[in-house]
């Protein structure tokens, strides 16, 4: 069964997932990447985030923490 994880879209304070600020996303990426988080590594998490602050989107951001990072 699939755990639902909850994200407020809107906080005063950046979000972090496994220790990555999420400053500079967008609330709707921001949460994305906390569900994404449970299946990654903070390293792969790290570089997903570094490549969509430049402009790539959540697919082409983790198609590269892939080939950077591993999972």
């Amino acid at each position: 069964m699939k755990k639902r994880i909850k994200a407020k879209a809107k906080s005063k304070a950046p979000m972090k997932v496994k220790g990555v600020s999420m400053a500079g996303l967008k609330p709707r990426q921001a949460m994305a990447m906390k569900k994404h988080s449970v299946h990654h590594t903070g390293k792969h998490i790290k570089s997903m985030v570094a490549a969509m602050k430049k402009g790539a989107t959540f697919g082409q951001s983790h198609k590269i923490a892939m080939k950077k990072a591993g999972k």
